[in-house]
C-alpha cells in the first residue's frame, strides 16, 4: 500500500487518484458526465474486470453508444503471447469509432495496459473495415478477398472470432469485435437478411440491417493484402496469425497511441491503476537483452516517462469529495431487512433523494417492491431509464429493470439505488444470475474415418458418403448412403434414411477387429451385452428404490447467518454456480439423503458450491466432513473454509498426516462433543476412532481419486448422511451414475471471467522444445511445473533440467517426502523462491500458484486422461494464458489407448472441457459393472449413446413400466428424402443433421430442428422438406404402433407391433374402416384414386382415420 501511494503521488503530481467506489457509483458519475456533454473522458480502471463491469452498467445508465471499452492484450509485454483475435478486433473497432468525431462515444473505459500498448496510426483507416447491408449487392469473390485482407480465416465452419465460411446462399462471419457470429443470407447477389446467432445452439439471436466487420488483427494493410499475408523478419506470416501481432513498429512507419485519437480528452485514474501500469513497465524491463524482439516490443509500447507526462497533463476527478461514502448496506443479513431498509432510506428521502429498487423484473422483484413499499409507506412505480429516474420528482419511489447487483448512492444525481440483492440476498441470486446456457456433452455423433457400430452387422469403419440411386431405375443418383467398411474390405451401404441403425463405437479408434458381414460373431456378442445390461439394470432398480425410500432430516439453515456467509463471497455467482447451489439447497431440505455430483472444470467455482452446502448444514446446527484425496488439497480447503467461516465463529479442525498427534486428538474430541462443526482432511477422517456428534453432510472432492471401498466408507459415516461429490473429470462409473439417475448431476460449464484456455501440445520429448518452454516462462516473470509419473524419474530429470536450463532453480516434490518437507517445498515454490517445481502427480490437486503458467509432463502416456486434465488445470488460473507440453519417449511407439488419451487432451483444450473428457473416458474405458469394482465394460463395445439407450430401456422394464417401443417404423414411399450437398456442402455436417433428424423423439423437437436448420442454411429444398415429412410420419407411426408402412400404386399396407396388432383385431378394426382389410397380419388400404395425390398427406390421413376408428376404451394417447 505504501508503494501504491508513492507511485501515484509521483506520477499524478497534485491531482488526486479516484477511489475504488462501487461499480454503480462510477457508472452513475459517468452517465452524468455524458449528459453534461463535456469533453471526452478516458476512465482508467484498476482491472479488466472492473473495466467491463463499469462499462456494462454505464451503457445502461448513459444509453447505448455513449460509452465504449477497450481491451488490453493478454499477459505482459515480452510474454510471447499473441494478441487474440477478439482483443485485436475490439481494439480496432474502438479506434475506428473514436475517429468518427460525430458518432464517437463520450467516454472510453479501459485499463493502463490497453493504453500503454501503441496502436496503428490514424492514416491507415481508409477502407479498413467493411459494411454489409440488407438490400445491397454482395460480390462473394470480392468479399472473400476483403475479409482475408482484414485478417479473417476462411474455413468450413465458424467457431471463433475472425473466422468466415461461405456456403451456398448463406455466409457466416464472426466479426472480431462482435460478441457472437452473424449469418448473412443472399439471393441473386443481394443481401436479404443479417442475423447474429449463438455459436453453440446455432440459433438466431438478433436481426439487423447493417453489419460492420472490423479487422481481425492490428497488423493490416500489408502489400500482399489480397492473400492476407505479410513478410516480417524474413518469415511470411498470415495476417492475424499469433506472431504477427507483436510487430506494430515493423508494419507501420509510426505507431501511435490512444491519446493521439483522443487528444482533447480528460483522464480519470482509479486507485490501483498506477500499480498496474508499473507492472507493465516492469515486464518491459525484464525482457532479456539478447531477446531478438526486445527492441520491437519496447517500440510497441509507451515508455514510463511519456506515460507519466500524459497522466499528469490529463488526470482529473469526477467529483470533488473523493472520500464520501456512496455504498449501500446489505439489508438481507439483518433479522428484519425491510425495517433496516426504512432506517437507511428515510433520511435520504427527507433530503429529496429518489429511491430506486433495481434488478431484473419478475416475481422476486415484484414481491420486494410490495414489501419495500409497505416499509416506506408508498408505492414503487416503474422507471423507463436512468434519465427518467434523475428527472423524477424528489423523494419518488421507483423500480428499475436492470442487472444491478450492488446498491449505491449517486449523490450528484440525487438518487439512491437499492439492488434486489441488497434486500433479498440469495433469493435474488437466480434472478440476477439469469438462466444457464445449459450444457450437454455431444457423445453420439460420428465423422468420416470413425469406427461405428451397425446394430445388425457390428463394428465397421465409416469411409464417408457415397451417392446412390434411390429409385433403382439407373438414373442420376438422388440420394446418399453411409459407406461402412467391414473385414476383408467388404462394404455395406446404409441409406441416410436408415442412419438410425448406426452408432458411434466407444473404444479406441483402431484397437478393434472389424466384424465380418457374413459371420455371426457380432450377433452373439451383441446378445451377450444386452443380457449383461439387463442384469445391471435389475441391480440399479434396487438402488433406485432404496434411494427413493431413504429418509434424512431436513436441513434448512438460519436465514440471517446463511445470508451473512454468502455476502462475504467477493464475486457474483455464474448462472451455473447459482443453479448448482439451488440444487444442493433443495436436496438438503427435501427430507431425503442427497447424493449429488457437481461437475465443473478446474477453477470453475465448485468450491463455492461446497462452502454454501457446508454453511447450510452448519447454520442448521449440524456437522460437516470435507474429504480430499491429498494432503495438499486438504490443506488448501482448510485455509479456504477457515477464512470464510472464521468471521462467524465456526470452529473448523483438520485431520491428515501433516497434523501432529496432539492436534489430531483435539480435533477428534471437538468433533465428538460438537464444539467443532467442520472437519477437513484426507482419508484420515475415515479412521475408526473418529466419532461425530451430529454429522449431516460429507463433501468429497476429486472423487475420481478414491476407491469404491473408501467412498462406501464415507457414505457410512452416519445414517442418512448427505453426500456432495465434486470433480472436474468424474470417473466413468460416476458419470454414468449421473446419466441414469443413481446420483443427481449439476454441471458448472460457465468459465471464470476472461480466463483463457490452456494451450496444449503433444509430442516426443525434445530438449530444445522443453528448454524454450521453460525459458519463455521465466522471461515473462513466471514459474513452471515439470511432472514425472514415478518418483524414480525425478532424479534423472533434475539432472536433465540442470543441463537444459542451468540458470533456473528447481525444487522437488513427491508423496514419500516427510510432511514438513512437502509443506516447505510447496511454500517455497508458491512464494517464488524457485523457477521450476519438479514433481510427481501430487501437484494435480490443490496447488494453486497463479504465477506458474507453464507445465511440461514427461511420459504423458503413462497418465490417465483425467489425471492429465487435472494437471493441466494447475496452469492458466490467472490473467496469463497457460501452456502445457505433453511429452512422450522419442523412440517409443504409443499404444492405441495412450494415443487416444493424448489426442483427447488436444481436442478438448477449450474452457470447460472436463465433462467432455469424462464422456470420452467413458467411451475409452467403459463404465465397468456400474455397481461393482471393475472398470472395464460394454460401453467400449457399443458406445455410450447405444449403451444408454439399451440401459434406460432395461431399467424401465425392470421397474415394471410398459416396455418402451423401440420399433423404428420402416417407411417405404419411394420419395427422395435427402440433404442436398449444394445446401449443406460438408459431408460430416450432413451426417450430423441426418443423425439429429433420426434421434428426434417428439414433434416439438422436430419443429425446433426445422427452425434451426432454416436459420443456419436458409430455406429448405424440397428433398429436405420431404425428409422432415418422413420424420414426422415416423413419429406418428411409432405412436400408433405401426412397425412398417409400404405404399405402392395399388395399395398401402400397415404392419403393426404384436401388441398393437392384437388390440386392433380385438377391436374389430376391419369393420370400423370400410375400405380396410386384414391380410397376412397387415392392414391393407386401397391407393387413392388421384394418382397425383401427395403420399405423405395420404399416409397422415390414414393414421388420422385409424386413430378415429379406435374405440375409446382401447384408444390411448399412443394410438
Amino acid at each position: 500500500m505504501h508503494h501504491s501511494t508513492t507511485s501515484q503521488d509521483r506520477r499524478s503530481g497534485n491531482k488526486r487518484v479516484f477511489p475504488l467506489h462501487p461499480i454503480g457509483v462510477v457508472a452513475a458519475m459517468i452517465a452524468r458526465r455524458v449528459s453534461d456533454d463535456r469533453r471526452p473522458l478516458i476512465y482508467i480502471a484498476e482491472t479488466g474486470r472492473r473495466r467491463h463491469d463499469i462499462f456494462a452498467l454505464a451503457s445502461i445508465l448513459a444509453g447505448p453508444g455513449s460509452v465504449c471499452e477497450m481491451d488490453a492484450p493478454d499477459g505482459f509485454p515480452g510474454d510471447g503471447l499473441p494478441v487474440t483475435v477478439a482483443t485485436a478486433g475490439n481494439r480496432m473497432a474502438m479506434l475506428r469509432w473514436l475517429l468518427d468525431e460525430e458518432k464517437r462515444p463520450s467516454v472510453l473505459i479501459t485499463t493502463p495496459a490497453a493504453l500503454i500498448r501503441k496502436v496503428p496510426p490514424k492514416s491507415v483507416w481508409e477502407g479498413l473495415h467493411l459494411e454489409i447491408r440488407v438490400g445491397e449487392t454482395l460480390d462473394q469473390s470480392a468479399l472473400q478477398a476483403k475479409l482475408q485482407h482484414l485478417g479473417y480465416w476462411l474455413d468450413d465452419r465458424v467457431d471463433e472470432p475472425g473466422e468466415a465460411a461461405f456456403r451456398g446462399k448463406v455466409l457466416e462471419i464472426f466479426p472480431a469485435a462482435a460478441p457472437r457470429p452473424c449469418r448473412i443470407e443472399h439471393e441473386d447477389g443481394v443481401v436479404t437478411a443479417i442475423r447474429s446467432y449463438d455459436p453453440v445452439s446455432q440459433r438466431s439471436v438478433t436481426e439487423t440491417d447493417c453489419l460492420i466487420v472490423d479487422p481481425a488483427s492490428e497488423i493490416v494493410g500489408a502489400d500482399d493484402g489480397a492473400t492476407g499475408r505479410q513478410e516480417i523478419d524474413g518469415e511470411t506470416l498470415q495476417t492475424g496469425a499469433p506472431d504477427s501481432e507483436r510487430f506494430l513498429c515493423r508494419q507501420y512507419e509510426q505507431a501511435e497511441t490512444v491519446f493521439d485519437y483522443l487528444q482533447d480528452a480528460d483522464m480519470v485514474l482509479e486507485t490501483g491503476a498506477e500499480i498496474r501500469a508499473d507492472e507493465v513497465f516492469d515486464a518491459l524491463q525484464r525482457i532479456d537483452a539478447d531477446d531478438p524482439h526486445r527492441h520491437a516490443v519496447h517500440a510497441d509500447h509507451l515508455d514510463r516517462e511519456t506515460w507519466d507526462t500524459l497522466v499528469a497533463e490529463r488526470v482529473t476527478a469526477l467529483v470533488d469529495d473523493l472520500e464520501a461514502d456512496y455504498s449501500v448496506p446489505v439489508f438481507a443479513t439483518e433479522r428484519q431487512p425491510y425495517k433496516a431498509l426504512a432506517s437507511f432510506v428515510e433520511p435520504l428521502r427527507d433530503d429529496g433523494y429518489r429511491i430506486v429498487l433495481a434488478g431484473p423484473d419478475g416475481r422476486v422483484m415484484r414481491s420486494a417492491a410490495r414489501k419495500a413499499g409497505t416499509a416506506l409507506d408508498g408505492t414503487f412505480e416503474p422507471a423507463a431509464d436512468w434519465d427518467a429516474i434523475c428527472n423524477a420528482a424528489p423523494s419518488s419511489l421507483l423500480f428499475f429493470d436492470a442487472p444491478i447487483t450492488e446498491g449505491f448512492v449517486a449523490a450528484e444525481s440525487g438518487v439512491a439505488v437499492i439492488s434486489l440483492r441488497n434486500l433479498e440476498g440469495q433469493k435474488a441470486a437466480a434472478a440476477v444470475a439469469g438462466p444457464s446456457d445449459g450444457f450437454a456433452p455431444q457423445v453420439d455423433t460420428f465423422l468420416t474415418g470413425d469406427r461405428v457400430v451397425h446394430i445388425e452387422h457390428g463394428v465397421a469403419v465409416l469411409d464417408g458418403l457415397v451417392p446412390i440411386d434411390l429409385n433403382g431405375n439407373g438414373g442420376d443418383p438422388e440420394g446418399e448412403a453411409l459407406s461402412l467398411r467391414y473385414r476383408n474390405d467388404e462394404t455395406l451401404l446404409v441409406p441416410m434414411s436408415d442412419i438410425g441403425a448406426v452408432w458411434r463405437y466407444g473404444g479406441a479408434s483402431t484397437d478393434v477387429t472389424l466384424d465380418d458381414l457374413k459371420g455371426r460373431t457380432w450377433q452373439k456378442r451383441r446378445d451377450e451385452i444386452f443380457g449383461a445390461i439387463s442384469v445391471t439394470a435389475d441391480r440399479m432398480v434396487e438402488r433406485l428404490t432404496e434411494k427413493a425410500e431413504a429418509k434424512a432430516p431436513k436441513i434448512v439453515p438460519d436465514r440471517v447467518s446463511f445470508e451473512r456467509f454468502c455476502a462475504r463471497f467477493a464475486y457474483e455467482l455464474t448462472a451455473d454456480q447459482n443453479n448448482a447451489c439451488l440444487d444442493v439447497l433443495d436436496d438438503l431440505a427435501s427430507g431425503r439423503p442427497m447424493d449429488r455430483l457437481v461437475c465443473g472444470d478446474v477453477g470453475y467455482g465448485k468450491t463455492e458450491v461446497a462452502l454454501r452446502a457446508a454453511a447450510a448444514a452448519v447454520f442448521s446446527g449440524r456437522q460437516v466432513a470435507v474429504i480430499a484425496p491429498t494432503t495438499v488439497l486438504a490443506q488448501q480447503h482448510f485455509r479456504e473454509f477457515s477464512a470464510r467461516f472464521g468471521a462467524q465463529g465456526v470452529e473448523i479442525v483438520r485431520l491428515s498426516r501433516l497434523v501432529g498427534k496432539a492436534e489430531a486428538d483435539a480435533a477428534k474430541a471437538a468433533m465428538q462433543d460438537g464444539t467443532a462443526k467442520i472437519v477437513v482432511g484426507t482419508r484420515a477422517i475415515l479412521a475408526d476412532d473418529l466419532a461425530f456428534d451430529d454429522l449431516a453432510l460429507v463433501i468429497i472432492d476429486e472423487e475420481q481419486r478414491f476407491g469404491s471401498e473408501q467412498k462406501a466408507a464415507m457414505r457410512g459415516l452416519a445414517d442418512g448422511v448427505h453426500i456432495l461429490t465434486m470433480t472436474a473429470t468424474p470417473i466413468p462409473r460416476t458419470l454414468q451414475s449421473g446419466f441414469v439417475g443413481l446420483s443427481d448431476l449439476s454441471i458448472i460449464a460457465t468459465p471464470p471471467n476472461r480466463r483463457s484456455p490452456v494451450k496444449t501440445r503433444v509430442g516426443p520429448f525434445d530438449d530444445a522444445a522443453v528448454r524454450d518452454a521453460l525459458a519463455a516462462e521465466r522471461a515473462r516473470g513466471g514459474q513452471s511445473f515439470v511432472v514425472c509419473p514415478r518418483i524414480e524419474d525425478l532424479e534423472p530429470m533434475a539432472a536433465k533440467l540442470q543441463e537444459l536450463v542451468p540458470e533456473q532453480t528447481t525444487v522437488t516434490l513427491h508423496g514419500k517426502m516427510k510432511p514438513d518437507e512437502v509443506e516447505d517445498a510447496m511454500l517455497a515454490f508458491a512464494h517464488g523462491e524457485h523457477d521450476v517445481l519438479l514433481a510427481t502427480a501430487i501437484v494435480e490437486s490443490g496447488l494453486d500458484v497463479a504465477n506458474a503458467n507453464t507445465m511440461v509432463v514427461c511420459h504423458a502416456d503413462r497418465f490417465g486422461l483425467a489425471e492429465l486434465h487435472q494437471l493441466r488445470g494447475r496452469v492458466g488460473r490467472g490473467a496469463r494464458r497457460g501452456h502445457v507440453l505433453l511429452t512422450t519417449e522419442a523412440d517409443r511407439e504409443l499404444g492405441e489407448h495412450a494415443r487416444s488419451r493424448l489426442e483427447a487432451l488436444e481436442e478438448f483444450s477449450t474452457l470447460g472441457a472436463g465433462f467432455d473428457i469424462a464422456a470420452r473416458d467413458l467411451d475409452l474405458r467403459g463404465t465397468g459393472e456400474l455397481l461393482g469394482d471393475e472398470q472395464a465394460g460394454h460401453v467400449q463395445t457399443i458406445g455410450i449413446g447405444l449403451y444408454r439407450k439399451i440401459l434406460e430401456r432395461a431399467v424401465a422394464l425392470a421397474q415394471g413400466q410398459p416396455e418402451p417401443d423401440e420399433v423404428r417404423p420402416v417407411i417405404s414411399l419411394g420419395l427422395p428424402a435427402t440433404i442436398p450437398s449444394d445446401y449443406v456442402p460438408e459431408p460430416d455436417m450432413r451426417i450430423e443433421l441426418a443423425l439429429l433428424l433420426e434421434r428426434v423423439s417428439d414433434a416439438a423437437t422436430l419443429d425446433a430442428l426445422r427452425v434451426e436448420i432454416e436459420d443456419r442454411f436458409g430455406p429448405m429444398p424440397a428433398t429436405l422438406l420431404t425428409h422432415f415429412g418422413l420424420a414426422e410420419l415416423r413419429l406418428r407411426c411409432r405412436a400408433a404402433g405401426v412397425a412398417k408402412l409400404d405404399h405402392g400404386p395399388k395399395a398401402t399396407a400397415l404392419s403393426f407391433t404384436p401388441a398393437m396388432s392384437a388390440a386392433l383385431q380385438e377391436a374389430g378394426i376391419e369393420d370400423r374402416l370400410d375400405d380396410a382389410k386384414w391380410s397376412k397380419s397387415r392392414l391393407i388400404f386401397p391407393a387413392p384414386e388421384d394418382d397425383e395425390a401427395d403420399p405423405l398427406a395420404h399416409m397422415n390421413d390414414l393414421l388420422d382415420r385409424l386413430a378415429a376408428a379406435m374405440p375409446a376404451a382401447e384408444g390411448s394417447d399412443e394410438a
